[in-house]
């Protein structure tokens, strides 16, 4: 613990250890366990009004309707994003994130009694169990916020699956004057009741591509008269592979994928273009970069050997650049020993690096960060399905121990960082 308190700069050793035993986390978690079934309810209610990025109107609405209920203020960001505060106002502040969109994924009839009420939709990346636990954290915080020593800051923040929201809610002034900020994403490839993180890069960026070869088209039959687009596209795929078995080193990952490729529309007929594309994703900001120059130049000039031209779009405007989510290390100290103490010394865990993107990467490049993983894999119940799957269930058994580590990281964070140096919350 000393170690800890001398290498994130905290405090005073002696406020170190005066901090101890303030606070017990056995009661933050019986006190989250006591709001089990507001937690899970409120996970229903938005399980069945999943929206799309940016147009998450109901979901704001009945976020806005509950934190009201509370008696907690807060102030749009970003349209259809909230921010929530609790706490004294003052600094330090210390933030905590939630995401709050959906994904366009039918969920099937008869899956689940609270199933999504809007068509071709359906919260199956967890958001709809991120904002019940941020909304469970913030019932826990405001029952005690006479005693909080600083200020906590709730982000419910739209369009992280598509839209950079993070971005934008960073943008406009969510995180300034923030301290740390700390997000949590469900995992299914982990335990229930487990939480996972590391330091350093923990998920990594992500671009996407379409690329379009133009060649000359005509009939099949005389294919000496044309220039063939598709035999360029194929030759060109081919090439893209190279750029990270032969150009990238073993030791930093990327991955290459090509995930759509289309061309005419007839048997007999070679078309006037390929249209193909994909992603490309990175644990390093640099080698990404690197990659998406060797992507636009390797294409041009194998495409050119076949007599094609190319376009290449990236895709900016409907699907903008996520840089890698890279967790401050003494934050991740930090979240790992609350972790412990709420939950056993056998909850934290340390997890490779994922090749998704997530857009928290903004607010880790505005302060110092931890994203972690929580744990809902739960084969007795039927939670082993990934994310993005029409299949995906959820271990609402977890929700609670999600809205009490919220509560505790804030709780501790400003009992180390605020003018006393300890608590006596009793949460």
């Amino acid at each position: 613990r000393h170690r800890l308190c001398s290498r994130m700069r905290l405090l005073p050793l002696l406020a170190c250890i005066a901090y101890a035993g303030a606070i017990s986390t056995d009661g933050i978690l019986s006190k989250a366990k006591a709001i089990e079934e507001f937690v899970v309810s409120t996970r229903r209610e938005l399980h069945q009004i999943p929206e799309r990025g940016s147009s998450e109107f109901k979901t704001s609405e009945a976020i806005k309707r509950i934190l009201g209920e509370l008696g907690v203020s807060f102030t749009q960001v970003f349209e259809t994003g909230i921010v929530a505060t609790i706490g004294t106002g003052k600094k330090p502040v210390v933030a905590l994130r939630a995401d709050i969109d959906a994904l366009p994924i039918q969920e099937p009839e008869g899956f689940v009694p609270f199933r999504s009420q809007h068509q071709g939709w359906m919260h199956a990346c967890g958001h709809d169990g991120h904002t019940s636990m941020l909304l469970g954290a913030a019932k826990l915080l405001k029952g005690v916020e006479p005693e909080l020593k600083g200020t906590v800051r709730l982000v419910f923040q739209p369009n992280e699956e598509f839209g950079a929201g993070g971005e934008h809610v960073v943008k406009e002034g969510a995180l300034e004057g923030v301290e740390a900020v700390f997000g949590m994403h469900v995992m299914p490839h982990i335990p229930s009741g487990q939480v996972g993180t590391r330091a350093g890069t923990i998920m990594a960026g992500a671009l996407s591509f379409h690329i379009i070869i133009q060649g000359r088209g005509g009939h099949a039959a005389i294919p000496h008269l044309n220039v063939d687009p598709i035999v360029a596209a194929a030759g060109v795929i081919s090439a893209l592979q190279t750029l990270v078995s032969r150009e990238t080193s073993p030791m930093g990952s990327a991955v290459l994928s090509v995930t759509l490729l289309r061309a005419g529309d007839a048997y007999n007929v070679i078309p006037d273009e390929a249209h193909f594309g994909g992603t490309i994703r990175g644990l390093d900001h640099a080698l990404l970069q690197r990659l998406q120059g060797r992507v636009e130049s390797l294409t041009t000039s194998v495409a050119a050997g076949y007599g094609c031209n190319v376009s290449v779009d990236w895709r900016l405007q409907e699907q903008p650049y996520y840089p890698p989510t890279v967790n401050d290390a003494a934050t991740v100290a930090f979240t790992n020993e609350v972790v412990a103490k709420l939950l056993g010394a056998d909850a934290p865990v340390a997890v490779e690096p994922l090749m998704a993107g997530e857009d928290f990467a903004f607010y880790c490049r505005a302060a110092p960060c931890t994203m972690a993983f929580l744990g809902i894999r739960n084969e007795t119940l039927g939670s082993v399905h990934n994310l993005h799957n029409p299949k995906f269930l959820l271990d609402e058994s977890v929700l609670h121990k999600g809205s009490a580590l919220h509560a505790a990281w804030a709780v501790e964070y400003l009992a180390r960082h605020g003018s006393s140096g300890a608590s006596k919350s009793e949460l």
